[in-house]
């Protein structure tokens, strides 16, 4: 099993084994060379690392996912948070919570095989290739959702963000994080979910 499929599958690897393999990852795709930042996500440690190569240059701690956790295999409504590799595709700095930093969720792997397992049509996975090509957002209408990202509580109880997982799939931080984190952020950015 490769690193990506094992990701995507949610077997446990160690935080530390993870960076490393990360980072062999990007070297060989060229997805995040060292010298730029990305941003992890562990899911099970609740953290959200901006990075640079394998160092963390700033760490959020006690991050929500979705309710009902995370998940390789993700389709709409399931409440759960992604797992894999993603970009950046849009920020938004005026939300509901806040700052929304998009992600481009569903990515081509998630459709890909959501179209060879027969949970999306030919014309859902046509439209999702479609806007990878012409570098827009995703659609969420499809079997696989959408409007995955990255935000702030906005109005929320920041008491139930402390206690509880409490999205619909997204990443929360509290406004304050997230104001924070936006000055890391860039478009296309890498974001590695596990």
């Amino acid at each position: 099993m490769n690193f990506r499929n094992a990701l995507l599958l949610g077997v446990p690897v160690s935080r530390a084994v993870f960076k490393v393999l990360a980072a062999i990852c990007f070297s060989w795709s060229g997805a995040a060379p060292a010298d730029e930042t990305w941003i992890l996500i562990d899911t099970n440690e609740r953290t959200l690392s901006v990075m640079q190569g394998e160092k963390p240059l700033r760490e959020f701690h006690n991050v929500s996912i979705g309710r009902n956790g995370s998940t390789g295999q993700k389709i709409s409504q399931d409440k759960k948070t992604p797992l894999g590799a993603f970009r950046v595709s849009r920020i938004k700095n005026d939300s509901v919570y806040h700052r929304f930093i998009g992600l481009n969720y569903p990515d081509l792997d998630y459709a890909r095989r959501a179209l060879e397992d027969g949970l999306i049509s030919p014309a859902d996975y046509a439209a999702i290739l479609a806007a990878h090509e012409q570098g827009r957002e995703p659609p969420a209408n499809t079997p696989l959702g959408g409007f995955i990202g990255i935000h702030g509580i906005g109005d929320g109880d920041p008491r139930i963000h402390e206690e509880y997982n409490w999205t619909e799939g997204c990443v929360a931080l509290s406004n304050e994080e997230v104001d924070d984190l936006a000055g890391w952020i860039r478009l296309n950015m890498v974001v590695l979910i596990l």
